[in-house]
């Protein structure tokens, strides 16, 4: 596990080193209203990965790798929220400038849809974190793997001619789209569910909302354990990296896009 978290340490440096070269070429560059925009909604983005990946917290069981007043669940959740909110923002920014450039109505609506349906997520993730129900991750899991065909099906039925300076971004993501939305409905959104039938069948009782928040507040278990974070080691890897690049490039595309 140490070696896990030192990756994530240094993951965090460089994230943080990027942010800041990105900030750079925004400051350098004129008439870059849009990516000062995006780069105000990465950074928040990207600390939130930078502050979970110093402090890896696992929700549902309230372990912690960390033993810090700062390693609390009820933060953690708080964080990502506004990070993912931050994230999502960022995604319908970039398709509503794309899509009205390339005169898309299919697009220009998905970009309408994709905060409210990442709320949605938000809701379903505190839901299930505060009542230990797995099946709300699987149906927040499930609107992000949505939001993510929407996106990408609003980049395609662009016509490359008429956003040529985000040709090879454009193929990127939809190319990286396609192989998050595989691993959303093949591997996460599967462990959630199978998590919770589990859970069902062997008479699981659950925490109300109420309890939860009391939980969330007070309760944290210190393990570095290989078989208590197992689970949550790649969607946390592939988050804090990929997640990150993924968010600096809407910044630094969003620079050539007039």
């Amino acid at each position: 596990m140490s070696s896990w978290h030192a990756l994530l340490r240094a993951n965090a440096a460089l994230s943080l080193a990027l942010l800041f070269a990105t900030a750079d070429a925004i400051a350098h560059h004129h008439h870059a209203d849009d990516g000062r925009l995006q780069l105000a909604l990465s950074a928040l983005y990207v600390f939130g990965c930078v502050f979970r990946s110093l402090l890896p917290v696992y929700d549902g069981p309230r372990i912690v790798l960390v033993d810090s007043p700062l390693s609390s669940v009820m933060l953690g959740r708080s964080v990502a929220t506004v990070a993912e909110l931050c994230f999502a923002s960022q995604w319908a920014l970039m398709l509503h400038t794309v899509t009205w450039l390339g005169g898309s109505l299919f697009g220009q609506a998905v970009s309408l849809a994709i905060v409210p349906l990442i709320v949605l997520a938000e809701v379903c993730s505190w839901y299930a974190v505060l009542t230990t129900r797995q099946r709300g991750h699987a149906i927040e899991n499930s609107i992000w793997g949505l939001c993510a065909v929407l996106i990408v099906a609003g980049l395609l039925v662009i016509g490359p001619d008429r956003t040529a300076n985000l040709y090879l971004p454009t193929i990127a993501w939809c190319i990286g789209g396609t192989a998050y939305v595989a691993f959303i409905f093949f591997v996460d959104v599967p462990m959630y569910w199978a998590r919770w039938r589990i859970d069902e069948a062997s008479g699981r009782p659950y925490l109300r909302v109420t309890e939860g928040v009391i939980d969330l507040c007070r309760r944290r278990i210190v393990s570095c354990r290989w078989e208590d974070w197992k689970s949550e080691m790649l969607w946390m890897s592939l988050y804090f990296t990929l997640g990150v690049w993924s968010s600096l490039s809407l910044v630094c595309s969003s620079i050539v896009l007039r």
